[in-house]
């Protein structure tokens, strides 16, 4: 397939990514009241908008669009060039500390890796902004896991960070195919994705959101599969694929079942977005919502 169309699965992932993100964003407050608001899916009014979850979304799409492939060195600078354009998006106490050091000129290599005493970081913000890449090399698995590690590997050092990022890459592959050929399910999409992931606590998790069934309680996934609420990886990526693979045919109802688990729901919504973009028909995606969202096309960051 061309450059091109390969950029417009990237950019129907990155709609889906931005949109969950802001989406997400807007479900924050007191508890009881997010609760009523989900139950009654009242939208919050004005302009949404999206968070350090998109802005990475957005280095991975620039890179890819100016080389067919994930750029270590120049994916970094992307990064760091874009984080000091608008350092006040919800990055992470790592995230600052790791982009301010790239910015500042040492290696992004030694920087991720020394992150949590050497052990590199575990956290989610490399899951978040991996759909893309798996859109765009959608009929090369080694490929998608590859370039998956990759992005991956500039800020989370930690085998658990990068699998959650393949998991995800995997994940938004499958769905293009899917969608290519007419044909896909919940169990497909399972079985896809632990199949190619690496051996890791995140694919023995998904493994469990597997056996999950469609119609349980919201609150007993998350007891099972975590919310996000610890910002890793491993307790983010199994409930978002969960919500993916259980609406892979309507967009709408995977971001509402998404913040429902509350937890970091905005990186939820955005990882499931991210994913479902590319499965879902268009007219599952409300026009009112990528009204409100903010236009990633028309930001600082997109070059």
């Amino acid at each position: 397939m061309e450059h091109n169309n390969r950029l417009d699965l990237a950019r129907q992932s990155l709609l889906g990514l931005s949109i969950g993100d802001a989406f997400g964003e807007t479900f924050f407050g007191p508890g009881e009241v997010i609760l009523n608001r989900i139950q009654e899916k009242v939208l919050q009014e004005g302009e949404w908008l999206f968070t350090d979850d998109t802005v990475m979304g957005i280095g991975v799409y620039n890179i890819l669009s100016k080389t067919g492939h994930i750029d270590q060195d120049l994916l970094a600078k992307e990064f760091a060039d874009n984080y000091l354009l608008d350092d006040y998006r919800g990055y992470g106490g790592t995230a600052h500390a790791i982009l301010k050091a790239i910015a500042a000129g040492e290696h992004w290599s030694e920087v991720s890796r020394a992150a949590f005493d050497g052990m590199g970081s575990m956290g989610n913000g490399a899951p978040m902004r991996s759909g893309p890449i798996g859109a765009y090399f959608y009929d090369d698995i080694d490929n998608v896991i590859e370039q998956a590690r990759l992005a991956a590997a500039i800020t989370h050092a930690h085998n658990e960070a990068i699998a959650g990022a393949i998991a995800v890459a995997l994940a938004a592959c499958f769905c293009v195919n899917g969608k290519l050929k007419g044909a896909f399910s919940a169990s497909q999409f399972f079985d896809f994705v632990v199949m190619l992931t690496p051996e890791s606590d995140i694919k023995y998790k998904v493994k469990k959101a597997a056996m999950l069934p469609a119609n349980y309680d919201i609150r007993t996934i998350v007891s099972v599969l975590g919310n996000g609420t610890r910002l890793t990886a491993q307790d983010t990526v199994p409930f978002a694929l969960w919500c993916a693979a259980n609406h892979l045919s309507d967009f709408s109802a995977a971001i509402w079942t998404a913040v429902s688990g509350l937890g970091d729901r905005d990186t939820i919504a955005a990882i499931v977005g991210s994913i479902v973009a590319l499965s879902a028909p268009d007219d599952t995606i409300p026009q009112q919502w990528c009204r409100q969202t903010e236009k990633f096309d028309s930001s600082p960051f997109m070059k």
